[in-house]
This record gives C-alpha cells, structure tokens and sequence, in this order.
C-alpha cells in the first residue's frame, strides 16, 4: 500500500496529510512544531516532532521507508531545499515539494523533486477567476498581509490610464485586470484609459486596500 509523509504542518500540509489520511493512506506527518503535531496527530498513523534537514532524524523516524515525501515547507526556503535534499538522499522515490517563488520551484526540481506546486499562486488564481466572475464590491485574503480589491471605478479614477503611477503613488496599489465594455484585460497600454461603468481589479497590502475601501 502507498504511504505518505508530510513534512511540515501549516495549513497546506495539514489538509493534504489530513485528506490522505481519510483516504485511509499511511501518512507520517513531520513538523518542528509541538503545536501542530498535536493538531494532526488524531487523524495520521504517526505525528512526529523532528527537524527534517536532519537526515538521520528522518532515517530514524521512517521517512525512507514511504513513497512519496510530501514537502510542504513555508517561508523557509533553506529548510525547504535542504529537506529535499535529505529526502532523496535516502533514497524516496517520489517527493512532491511546494514552492513559494518560480526561482525557489526551479531549484527543487534540480534537486529531484518530481513535481513543484504553488498553491498560493494557485489560490490566487482561483481567487481572481471568482472575482471577475462576481460584479459586486470585494476583498479576498491572498495572505496574511497581501488583499485583492474588486471594485466599480470611483469618481477619481475615470479618465485615468490603468498604467497611471497615481495607483501606486497615492494609493500603493497595483492594477492586473479591469472590464471595459463587457471585456476583461489582463494586459494594457497606457492609452487604455478608465471609464464610467467599468470595474477594475487591484492588488495591494491589507492597510492599502482598506484605506482605499475608504475612499470610494
């Protein structure tokens, strides 16, 4: 039968550790923090406290003994690479890494993983795609620091370009599509200019994007 291990434990890793789980798959779940190990330990078969750029401690606690590694390490680029490192060492014949950056991606498929995922990007997607799906006002969560704004275009906007500075210079916030006359654009020109009735869609910090909700 497959077995799985998941190494490290935030919310990416918890839910897919847990949904192998319930799919009734031998899972190892790893992670530094006593925290989450306790969080998972009553859905996977074993829930253990280790550094996984140990290779030693990974041998110890079974990792060579899966079949696919999943890596799903956060802002800890190093820790990312050098679990991967480990992983393959030891001889895992699949390991499945998440990445948070292109270059951070292209660097673990040097190093052997079989297969570079980026939620965060992925979610993003799918976040804009139901915006621009959506005709009223919004804000989504990117992360814990980062919003995307939907919104009608405000007085003070009509007759501006999209590649105007003003978005960035007095608003700190970033164009990446608007619908103009029934179409959506994703790319511009700076003759592409905002008028009444269209809807524009802006990234931005969760402070920037709020105080512009102010403002409209």
């Amino acid at each position: 039968m497959n077995s799985f291990a998941v190494i490290g434990l935030g919310k990416f890793g918890f839910h897919v550790a847990k949904g192998l789980a319930q799919q009734g798959i031998s899972v190892i779940a790893v992670d530094q923090n006593e925290e989450q190990i306790r969080e998972i330990n009553e859905f996977v078969q074993d829930a253990i406290v280790l550094d996984s750029t140990d290779i030693r401690a990974l041998r110890e606690a079974g990792i060579a003994n899966v079949n696919t590694a999943v890596v799903s390490i956060g802002e800890n680029i190093e820790a990312s690479i050098l679990t991967v490192m480990a992983l393959k060492e030891l001889g895992v014949a699949t390991v499945v890494a998440k990445a948070i950056t292109t270059i951070h991606g292209q660097i673990l498929a040097k190093l052997g993983a079989a297969k570079v995922i980026y939620p965060e990007m992925e979610s993003a997607k799918k976040l804009v795609k139901g915006m621009l799906e959506n005709m009223h006002y919004e804000t989504i969560d990117l992360s814990i620091t980062m919003k995307i704004a939907k919104l009608s275009i405000p007085s003070f906007w009509i007759g501006v370009s999209v590649l105007s500075p003003i978005f960035e210079s007095e608003f700190k916030v970033k164009p990446i599509a608007y619908k103009h006359q029934g179409v959506w654009y994703t790319s511009f020109e700076k003759n592409d200019l905002i008028e009444t009735g269209d809807i524009l869609v802006v990234i931005g910090d969760n402070e920037h994007i709020e105080a512009l909700s102010k403002k409209i």
